[in-house]
């Protein structure tokens, strides 16, 4: 039996109650939902040169841990140099790289935060860091230019001028919160983009992070934020996976309640097939209602088969599927900005794939849905019977 929906004070849900008129039936792929997607302006034609903008630049290999840090440089420049190899830098628009404006990091940063970080370029330590953080004096520029680069990838894709976009960037971003940095993180930069995004006319964006770790810090800037869904695949382990949050329960707070959807693996060697049931299940048909005017991906490849991490089976076919399947939305203004994966093998050639996909070049084909675990198929079912409360008529009743 399906529960009833409800908002805040046990009533109502906000998406599928009150404001149902926001999320309404035109939004499920209709004409409306059309006409306004295309309100930001005209895609190129499939067939045109540079319908893909990309983002590289060197200044970000600068960023250095210890020799044996698992979030190193060459995680970069083995990508450039493949997708160079393969003449796909070429087929694409690339765009130079700037540093993002203090204004721009403080939409979704405290000035404190942007302060200390700024202060570790003249040798400064940023104050009770975490373990899993590391600093030398180019980090703090580094971290700039991954975002600010982020940002006109993504206004690009707003303006028209290129289709989609594929940004390779590090250091990454999605465990930093308003506050503070963690896992790696120093700047959120996928924040950062969706912020500047909404600036410049977009006004619902949809991010989906597919890193194998939770989104913990995106989670919580938009927990409270209609405006943003945020949908999270992951690792949990009943929360004893890093980052520790990110169960299905966790649905954002207040007028955001329903605008995070959290899909919290509890085993491991998930394939193709169980990550593209999710998504056929859960993630879309709540996408469609939500008509989002921007896809920010969060784009970890730490899911992938041979990362040491991520101990997941998802293949560079997969990852190039499951973008595939967030093309019909907004338009097609899809941005992928590079977040986790540890294998140089893994994320170099599930980069590739994904570029290959933007360019709407044919991938392998992946294996058969009838591959879905039993796992599987409960995990969606939990999620389902939350999200269900948000999203009746996104995810209506079986049976």
């Amino acid at each position: 039996e399906c529960p009833p929906p409800v908002d805040e004070e046990g009533t109502q849900a906000p998406n599928g109650g009150a404001s149902v008129a926001d999320y309404g039936d035109a939004n499920l792929g209709g004409a409306a939902g059309a006409d306004r997607a295309g309100a930001l302006g005209p895609l190129r034609s499939p067939r045109s040169l540079g319908r893909t903008g990309v983002v590289y630049d060197p200044v970000m290999a600068l960023h250095v841990g210890g020799p044996n840090h698992p979030e190193r440089p060459d995680r970069i420049t083995s990508i450039w140099t493949q997708l160079e190899q393969q003449d796909l830098v070429a087929l694409c628009r690339q765009y130079d790289c700037r540093g993002a404006t203090l204004s721009e990091l403080q939409a979704v940063h405290t000035r404190l935060h942007c302060e200390q970080v700024l202060a570790t370029a003249g040798g400064a330590a940023y104050p009770e860091a975490a373990s899993d953080l590391y600093f030398c004096n180019a980090s703090a520029e580094a971290a700039a230019v991954a975002a600010g680069a982020l940002v006109d990838l993504s206004l690009a894709v707003l303006r028209g001028e290129v289709a989609n976009g594929f940004a390779l960037i590090r250091p990454p971003g999605h465990h930093c919160s308003d506050t503070a940095p963690m896992g790696f993180c120093l700047y959120n930069n996928i924040a950062v983009a969706a912020r500047a995004a909404q600036a410049h006319g977009a006004g619902r964006v949809l991010i989906v992070d597919w890193d194998i770790h939770h989104g913990n810090g995106t989670e919580r800037i938009f927990a409270e934020d209609p405006s943003v869904l945020f949908f999270s695949v992951h690792a949990h382990f009943q929360g004893k996976f890093y980052p520790g949050t990110g169960a299905a329960e966790e649905v954002g707070t207040g007028e955001g309640r329903g605008f995070t959807v959290n899909v919290g693996w509890d085993c491991s060697k998930n394939t193709d097939a169980d990550y593209i049931h999710v998504f056929e299940r859960v993630l879309l048909p709540i996408a469609r209602q939500f008509n989002p005017d921007l896809v920010l991906v969060s784009c970890g490849f730490d899911a992938g088969l041979g990362d040491p991490l991520g101990r997941n089976l998802v293949t560079p076919e997969g990852f190039a599927h499951l973008l595939r399947m967030l093309m019909p939305l907004a338009g097609g203004r899809v941005v992928l900005a590079l977040e986790g994966g540890y294998n140089l093998s893994t994320i170099t050639y599930s980069a590739e794939a994904c570029v290959r996909a933007l360019l709407e070049q044919e991938v392998d084909p992946v294996e058969s849905p009838d591959a879905v675990r039993e796992s599987t198929r409960q995990k969606v079912a939990e999620v389902l019977e939350v999200q269900r409360r948000y999203w009746p008529r996104a995810l209506p009743c079986e049976g």
